[in-house]
């Protein structure tokens, strides 16, 4: 026979002997990559799940964040080559309860043996949030004396009567809630979680002893964190809108902040002040291959 027939008559048998013993490996990788992955409270940690005939299954939790690559070996090939989702959770640490929270942060659908991830996945948060908007007044309802008008930042339109809702953004599943940020002197401090833009939020901490508006927002006029004296002049600070994970152990704003503004140095009292969509600045990508 010739030689060159004898050669790829060998190469075939090695290859066929090699894709035979790779099939009878019970076990499979899963690669996953992630980019812009934002760093958790201690006590939390980030935990991956392949869905299996409409079962959720580990593949492990991890604590890393930035650009990561996450490998995870010996998972039984059946149940991978069946998996029809990945899904990303915050999960806490420790964690109690062996299934998945209702915290999923990205998720993508298998096309083959990839799959691309994202927060807009039904599974996750279920939106891109490009579409969300923002509008807020300075003013403080609160004290009822028409001064320190500077020291309050609210969420809704006055621009008719009557006042309506200054936010525009997406319901968000279980395990989220949005947070509004005032930053003041360098320092982002809360102006209370919701998840209703038509409703108050759930804090008045630093509001005075009136009522506020029925909308998110906060007047900094009492009890200032460390560092800080009330009242405040917002100018030439920034207001953010962040979604963040519920329950929450950090006082800082969670990686994910759809919409932002630095309060303009000429703002002035009861005029509605339009914020910018910045979801693009703090997207989180990746894929997943199995």
């Amino acid at each position: 026979m010739h030689y060159s027939k004898l050669l790829l008559i060998s190469l075939l048998a090695i290859s066929f002997v090699a894709c035979d013993k790779n099939d009878e490996n019970p076990n499979k990788d899963l690669i996953v990559q992630l980019s812009g992955l934002p760093e958790l409270g201690g006590g939390f940690q980030y935990e991956g799940w392949i869905i299996v005939d409409g079962a959720a299954i580990s593949t492990g939790k991890f604590d890393a964040t930035g650009d990561i690559t996450i490998t995870t070996s010996k998972l039984e090939r059946s149940q991978l080559e069946k998996a029809s989702t990945y899904v990303l959770t915050i999960e806490p640490n420790p964690d109690p309860d062996s299934g998945p929270s209702s915290t999923h942060i990205v998720a993508g659908d298998f096309s083959g043996n990839t799959t691309t991830l994202g927060f807009d996945h039904s599974a996750a948060l279920g939106d891109d949030f490009n579409s969300a908007y923002g509008k807020y007044v300075l003013a403080t309802p609160t004290n009822g004396d028409n001064n320190n008008e500077y020291s309050g930042v609210w969420w809704l339109d006055i621009s008719n009567t009557p006042f309506t809702a200054g936010l525009g953004l997406p319901t968000l599943p279980e395990g989220w809630k949005y947070e509004g940020w005032a930053v003041i002197d360098g320092t982002p401090v809360s102006t209370g979680t919701f998840r209703d833009v038509s409703a108050a939020d759930e804090a008045a901490m630093f509001s005075g002893d009136m009522d506020g508006q029925p909308y998110p927002g906060e007047d900094f006029l009492k009890n200032p964190p460390s560092g800080l004296t009330f009242p405040v002049d917002l100018r030439g600070g920034a207001v953010v809108i962040s979604i963040e994970p519920h329950p929450d152990d950090s006082a800082a704003p969670f990686f994910l902040k759809p919409l932002f503004d630095k309060v303009p140095e000429d703002a002035t009292e009861h005029t509605v002040i339009e914020m910018d969509n910045h979801i693009s600045e703090t997207a989180i990508i990746g894929s997943a291959t199995k």
